[in-house]
């Protein structure tokens, strides 16, 4: 058995830079922390981290809902003077 495997994969190149900044400062290479999160996942059975679909706070998806339909004209966006703001 090989010590080694290569892993090809493509990432955006911000990604890959952000990336490469983080790990650095906590001393490691990309390749080391790829392989801190792949022992990581074979130790937990699956990802290390939940994933899931953000939840929102009531107020929270309201002001979402009440954006949405402001974009979509189907509602009056109103200024701090009152005033309707009129929308394309």
């Amino acid at each position: 058995m090989s010590k080694t495997a290569t892993i090809n994969m493509r990432v955006n190149p911000e990604v890959k830079s952000d990336a490469e900044s983080i790990f650095a400062s906590l001393g490691m290479s990309l390749t080391e922390a790829i392989n801190v999160f792949l022992h990581k996942s074979i130790m937990e059975g699956g990802l290390p981290f939940d994933v899931r679909q953000p939840r929102y706070n009531a107020t929270t998806e309201a002001a979402m809902r009440e954006a949405r339909d402001i974009m979509g004209s189907r509602r009056k966006c109103w200024c701090k003077d009152r005033s309707a703001l009129t929308l394309p």
